[in-house]
C-alpha cells in the first residue's frame, strides 16, 4: 500500500490511495494539512558546521526535523478528524527553508481526509 502506510489509534495514514487490497475508502472528505516551523539556534548551527567539515550526521538538526515532521503530521490528523475522517491518503511531505538568513525550516504535510469503509 505504499512506502508509508500505517494505522495508528484506529486512524489510517498512507502516501498512496488504496486500490482495494485491504483498506477501502468509503468517502472522500477534502484536503487536510498541517505545518510546523523550527528555528535553527546558534549552537546547533555551530556544531552542524563542524560536522560538515569532519563528516558525520547533524543529530541536533535531525532531531529537530523529526520533531517538526511529527508535529505537522499530528496537526494534519487533527484537521482531518475535525472533518469526521478516520484516515488520510495521498499524503505528501514538503520541506522549505525560511527566513532572511535561512534560519528556519518549515515542514508541511497534506493529504486527502477520508472515511474508511
Amino acid at each position: 500500500m505504499g512506502w508509508f502506510s500505517k494505522s495508528d489509534d484506529g486512524f489510517f495514514l498512507s502516501t498512496v490511495v488504496p486500490n482495494g487490497e485491504g483498506a477501502r475508502i468509503e468517502r472522500y472528505l477534502g484536503l487536510a494539512n498541517g505545518e510546523a516551523i523550527i528555528g535553527a539556534n546558534i549552537f546547533r548551527d555551530m556544531f552542524s558546521s563542524v560536522r560538515d567539515v569532519v563528516g558525520g550526521r547533524a543529530g541536533g538538526y535531525e532531531r529537530g526535523l523529526a520533531s517538526a515532521r511529527e508535529a505537522a503530521l499530528k496537526d494534519m490528523i487533527a484537521a482531518a478528524r475535525e472533518m469526521g475522517a478516520d484516515g488520510v491518503v495521498g499524503i505528501d511531505f514538503d520541506y522549505e527553508v525560511l527566513g532572511e538568513t535561512n534560519g528556519m525550516m518549515m515542514v508541511a504535510v497534506s493529504g486527502t481526509a477520508v472515511k474508511m469503509a
